[in-house]
């Protein structure tokens, strides 16, 4: 079991781990600066804690898309120079490391780089927040471990994701290890988020995954959501609209509140909406 105390981390202007909850929120992909700054407002106007969205893709198929890379950076920055989030993006090579930690908030580690132990190390230098998730099959002590590679590097400010593992059911692209979650908030001091849209593969799901995430005791969620699901260059299946964002945010209000706990940050402020997306 690790020794690293990694009980609360700074999410903006949050802190995930002290028994609230916060969500990520944001496309799976970057794909345009309109796309990306109405993401930006909506995400922020439905009260998450951060934006999410991919620079750099890891796909299955060569021929997918993978990403806009560094011809986003100015984009992005002149979004998010407006736009008071916290950015978390995937990083898939240490190389990138050098390009990406001036704009990145929070690194994304994806479930294909969980076994790569040479970004593991290199993000250990760094002192930004690493969203580590599970592998494909991964066992709970596996991901310990590799999240300790982060941590000898003197950088703890670690969250585990569990986001579905595969076993011998097909219908739904992973199977969701609610049991996992329960287990590492109980066993040790990490910080566990819950991606019910990888775990799922399918929007309508994502509500209920993600309310049952909450109920078992997770810190927050990491959910694709997408100004038109249905054109997303990636992941179209499983990203819900602003519609259904707003709709799950406030029936995580009133399950937290059962709890005793609440959604952060508490959002005063609303920014206004220019345009739309249009397909």
């Amino acid at each position: 079991m690790s020794s690293y105390n990694c009980r609360t981390v700074k999410l903006g202007r949050c802190e995930i781990g002290n028994g609230d909850f916060s969500v990520i929120a944001g496309p799976c992909s970057v794909e345009s600066a309109e796309q990306f700054e109405i993401a930006a407002k909506r995400v922020f106007n439905s009260g998450a804690a951060a934006l999410r969205g991919g620079l750099k893709k890891m796909r299955t198929k060569p021929d997918s898309f993978q990403g806009l890379g560094r011809s986003a950076i100015p984009f992005v920055k002149d979004t998010l120079s407006r736009i008071p989030l916290p950015f978390v993006s995937e990083i898939t090579d240490p190389r990138d490391c050098e390009w990406m930690i001036d704009i990145v908030d929070v690194f994304q580690v994806g479930t294909r780089n969980m076994y790569n132990y040479d970004l593991l190390r290199e993000l250990g230098r760094t002192k930004k927040t690493v969203i580590l998730k599970r592998a494909f099959s991964a066992f709970v002590d596996e991901w310990i471990h590799a999240a300790e590679y982060i941590a000898r590097g003197g950088n703890t400010n670690i969250i585990l994701c569990e986001r579905g593992i595969r076993t011998f059911e097909t219908r739904l692209r992973n199977t969701l290890d609610l049991g996992a979650v329960a287990y590492l908030k109980q066993s040790t001091d990490f910080v566990v988020i819950v991606d019910p849209s990888h775990a799922c593969g399918q929007r309508e799901l994502v509500e209920p995954l993600s309310l049952a995430a909450a109920a078992c005791g997770a810190d927050g969620l990491l959910i694709e959501v997408h100004p038109t699901p249905k054109l997303a260059f990636s992941d179209s299946e499983q990203a819900i609209d602003f519609t259904e964002l707003e709709s799950l945010m406030q029936k995580l209000n009133l399950l937290l509140k059962s709890q005793g706990r609440k959604l952060m940050p508490a959002q005063p402020e609303v920014i206004p909406l220019r345009k739309e997306l249009h397909p």
